[in-house]
């Protein structure tokens, strides 16, 4: 008896890595075994492609087929396997040429009437298939936009089992088949609205634009109806595109979570906004088989927005502490090591108290002062630490509405293009540098010899690391923020009044 031998993908994370599916056919009693360490999804394809080969017509031997996945000791997961798996058993029944399965990549879930059906994970799959130097990949039909995305490689879409024999050379008669489609991408989400709607409040949309100028994490606290929501839901509209790196991470997340991607990559920032009932496992990603993306995964390179944080769970807010710093979201399991992009954008809204009148000039609040202090304190220090803004936001009296409503307002697109200058300034400054952005430049570059601020610049948070009133952490982000005023400003380099306004919107929340 023949052997067949082609090949798929197994994604870990962004990450995959080839797999070579060999089928051998031996004179032992009928059935299908799959051994290389297949989860349950992909034990049970032996059933699929059975079923699948039979009604294309394609035949299946009637003797011990055993399919090998190799390297055995790589976890893998899914029905992504099926096609490769069928064509490997055609080719060693000799339906099939063998010289042509091994030159190609095979992804594709299998229905039992034949059909191809589309699944997750495309686009990284093909990807990973062209790092490892394959021309040539086929995909189902509806995944065919997808493929397409990866430049310099062939996709060869096909709609059947019966089209792929044929494709690889199998003599049998076309039978044309409806091809299985999946949803239609979703059209572009807005913005969240003009920020030209934001009436008053002028100190937070211009904090809202240092965040988006520098990439810095935003803390909100004020009391309900203060806009804090309305602020956050406008901050993905002031950024700009996507580049091409950051539009194929997102785009490979929106394909591992199951979401179309259409035939163009993403390229508008991303915005999450779980519900405070999330777990960790649901901010950062996991599961006890397939490691899939978290919320902070889902939103790389855009922006995760924590509505009533004190409301999450203390041990979820506290497992972004890690990924905000280094960027990255490494999740280990039993079954291996996934990691994840993780440059997310943070903001986080909170009521001052669990009455949410605390401060507000209105109301009253009847919360006790232990009450209080136990609400916020459920947000941890070191994750505090590590927000760039910390901004109190106050509902607007009747007289700053009627003095607003006649003044004129920012709107998004020329919000977007001060922005986007603030932003091109910081690119050329970092231009020698691994950053982009101020909020990713390191402490120790910034208070090097050529970077470094005078004494009489930094005097205001010299002193307040020597009270204590900042840590080191916050030393350096006054700085990095401090650079990001300055930017938006068109100056050269900060000086003593963008130190003080960076500390005054590090400690607003404080003071």
């Amino acid at each position: 008896m023949a052997l067949g031998r082609t090949h798929a993908i197994a994604l870990a994370g962004l990450s995959g890595a080839v797999v070579d599916v060999e089928a051998d056919i031996s004179s032992n009693l009928p059935g299908v075994v799959i051994i290389g360490l297949p989860d349950a999804a992909l034990s049970q394809a032996r059933d699929r492609v059975r079923a699948a080969a039979v009604n294309s017509g394609c035949g299946f031997p009637s003797h011990r087929v055993t399919v090998n996945l190799s390297p055995a000791s790589l976890p893998k997961h899914g029905s992504g396997f099926d096609l490769a798996i069928a064509v490997a058993v055609l080719a060693a029944d000799g339906a099939v040429s063998a010289e042509s399965i091994d030159r190609v990549v095979h992804l594709g879930e299998l229905g039992l009437d034949g059909r191809l059906r589309p699944v997750a994970g495309i686009l990284p799959a093909v990807v990973a298939a062209a790092a490892a130097g394959y021309s040539t990949v086929m995909v189902p039909t509806a995944n065919a936009d997808e493929a397409s995305l990866v430049p310099d490689i062939a996709v060869v879409p096909v709609a059947s089992l019966r089209d792929a024999a044929i494709w690889h050379g199998g003599e049998f008669e076309p039978e044309p088949v409806e091809a299985i489609a999946r949803p239609a991408a979703p059209a572009a989400e807005s913005s969240g609205g003009d920020l030209a709607e934001v009436i008053g409040n002028v100190d937070a949309v211009e904090a809202l634009l240092a965040a988006a100028a520098g990439g810095h994490h935003v803390f909100l606290l004020g009391p309900p109806g203060a806009g804090k929501t309305m602020l956050a839901a406008r901050l993905p509209g002031l950024l700009p595109d996507l580049d091409a790196r950051s539009a194929l991470d997102v785009s490979s997340i929106h394909s591992l979570a199951g979401l179309p991607v259409g035939d163009s990559l993403i390229t508008r920032p991303p915005y999450e906004a779980p519900h405070h009932t999330a777990s960790a496992a649901a901010l950062v990603g996991g599961g006890s088989g397939l490691i899939r993306p978290g919320a902070i995964a889902r939103a790389s390179d855009g922006v995760l927005f924590l509505d009533e944080a004190p409301e999450f769970a203390p041990s979820a807010l506290d497992a972004l502490r890690q990924p905000l710093e280094s960027g990255v979201i490494t999740i280990h399991r039993a079954g291996g090591v996934a990691s994840y992009p993780a440059r997310v954008q943070l903001v986080m809204a909170a009521n001052p108290c669990p009455c949410g009148q605390y401060g507000a000039r209105d109301s009253e609040c009847t919360c006790p002062p232990m009450a209080r202090r136990r609400y916020l304190g459920r947000l941890s220090g070191p994750l505090l630490d590590r927000i760039d803004i910390q901004f109190r936001v106050a509902r607007i009296t009747a007289a700053q509405l009627r003095t607003a409503q006649d003044a004129p307002r920012l709107t998004t697109t020329d919000a977007r293009a001060r922005v986007a200058e603030a932003r091109g300034a910081a690119a050329a400054r970092l231009a020698a540098t691994p950053w982009r952005l101020n909020s990713q430049a390191s402490g120790a570059w910034l208070r090097a010899p050529g970077m470094r601020l005078p004494p009489a610049v930094t005097a205001d948070i010299d002193r307040a690391l020597e009270r204590g009133g900042i840590t080191m952490r916050g030393y350096d982000r006054v700085l990095r923020l401090a650079w990001t005023l300055a930017d938006l400003a068109g100056a050269d380099r900060p000086a003593a009044d963008h130190l003080g306004q960076a500390l005054y919107l590090r400690r607003a929340i404080s003071t």
